[in-house]
């Protein structure tokens, strides 16, 4: 069954991707997530909102990434938490998730995919920047 945070992974696979420098085309993308989705009409869309949202803001979600990760330089942060990152301050600052909701959906991604310290990181980063964005 598809979810929305089913789409939010699928999301991060491709930011995840991304950096790494594996590009895909715009078709290659909605390919893969129209797969991922099960052809699921409103969540492709959803995750496609959300890659073209971290992609267009993606500068300045980097620059409120490095301003609110104290002693963390964004090229040390390991790949899966930045982009988890990413997705979560895009989704607080730019998208219209509820704040707390961003922030839990990015803690369960973190779960999932990063090691055992990876949500402490991810809560305390994104709970900074939503309190700046009240």
């Amino acid at each position: 069954m598809a979810t929305r945070r089913r789409a939010r992974e699928v999301t991060l696979q491709l930011l995840y991707e991304y950096d790494f420098g594996t590009e895909r085309t715009r078709n290659e993308r909605d390919q893969f997530i129209e797969t991922r989705m099960r052809n699921h009409p409103a969540l492709s869309d959803f995750a496609r909102s959300l890659l073209g949202g971290v992609m267009t803001h993606r500068s300045q979600i980097d620059s409120l990434l490095a301003k609110h990760s104290s002693n963390w330089s964004i090229s040390r942060m390991a790949v899966i938490d930045r982009n988890i990152l990413r997705l979560g301050i895009y989704e607080i600052v730019f998208g219209k998730t509820p704040g707390r909701v961003a922030i839990n959906e990015a803690i369960e991604l973190a779960k999932r995919y990063g090691d055992r310290k990876s949500r402490g990181f991810v809560n305390g980063v994104l709970d900074r920047i939503l309190s700046e964005n009240k």
